[in-house]
């Protein structure tokens, strides 16, 4: 306990003799003070060269990689506008084919390669016995009338058809069911016999979509169209038609199952673009205009009277 109150008292002693030579002596203190201010202007800005601005003291490689994010961004946005106007023509185009007037089959057989979603009509049977089925997929309801649930799940069913003209065997969709009549016993009334005209719509194959289950034809499960597997297992062309909403009769399948819907999300794209191409250019433009920061008026002035002594 003494030892602690002879140190408290040997500090306050040191402290006083310090304060007293500092006062009489203006030399050392006006060391100690340029000392002081030469460490702030020090610690200011350690990194920059003092008389030159950030964008002289950046290197060239680093500004023009600043600069590559606007005109990037820029480009991109000027992209989508070409990819929108792309879009809207093929959404025309699809329209355009959709409205048109059918033709025979016989008449365009050679060029179906070209002619996705074009109305075709053709005269034949049906090969009941050999039905497929494609799904699960939900009911379009846009040109169907019927009672059944919009969320209901069920199948298409993929009948082979035997042409008059020309004479070959085709896939048509006839057209959705619900699960609970896929069997056909369960749809007799539906099961059209005997020769029928019928119009429909031009499909390709289609492509599998990431993580969509492989089809499996030895079990008769088909998850997407794949025109080719199907007519090499029943043994037809390769031609594929979705049959049309006339082609509905009562108890059978529900036709018009045809989507053509096309994302057309362009226009977000481009205002995104754009938008990240005028933020970043705008940075980069403050940040080419910034200059070296200075010290505070007050400092600067001290620093300076306390240099010349």
């Amino acid at each position: 306990m003494v030892f602690t109150a002879w140190n408290r008292l040997y500090r306050a002693s040191i402290s006083c003799v310090t304060s007293s030579l500092l006062a009489r002596c203006p030399r050392i203190n006006r060391i100690q003070s340029k000392t002081f201010a030469i460490k702030l202007k020090t610690k200011s800005k350690p990194n920059l060269r003092p008389g030159l601005t950030v964008e002289e003291q950046v290197p060239l490689t680093r500004r023009m990689l600043l600069l590559a994010v606007p005109i990037t961004t820029f480009g991109l946005g000027t992209w989508q506008i070409f990819r929108l106007q792309w879009k809207l023509g093929l959404i025309k185009d699809l329209e355009k084919r959709t409205s048109a007037a059918a033709v025979p089959l016989a008449s365009v057989v050679d060029n179906l390669s070209e002619m996705e979603y074009c109305r075709v009509i053709v005269s034949g049977v049906f090969d009941h016995d050999r039905e497929q089925y494609i799904g699960p997929r939900s009911l379009n309801k846009d040109k169907a009338t019927t009672s059944m649930q919009p969320n209901e799940s069920g199948m298409h069913v993929i009948t082979p058809f035997i042409c008059n003209d020309p004479d070959i065997t085709i896939l048509v969709n006839r057209g959705w069911v619900p699960k609970s009549r896929i069997d056909p016993s369960t749809r007799q009334k539906g099961q059209i016999e005997g020769e029928i005209t019928l119009t429909g719509i031009v499909r390709h194959t289609d492509k599998r979509r990431p993580f969509m289950p492989h089809n499996d034809p030895e079990k008769g499960r088909w998850f997407w169209r794949d025109s080719n597997a199907l007519a090499e297992l029943l043994g037809t062309s390769t031609i594929f038609i979705d049959a049309d909403a006339r082609s509905t009769v009562s108890g059978g399948p529900i036709g018009g199952q045809t989507r053509v819907t096309l994302r057309n999300e362009h226009l977000q794209y481009i205002f995104t673009w754009y938008t990240l191409s005028l933020i970043t250019f705008y940075l980069y433009t403050k940040f080419r205009r910034r200059s070296t920061p200075t010290l505070p008026p007050s400092v600067k002035n001290s620093v300076s009277r306390y240099i010349k002594m």
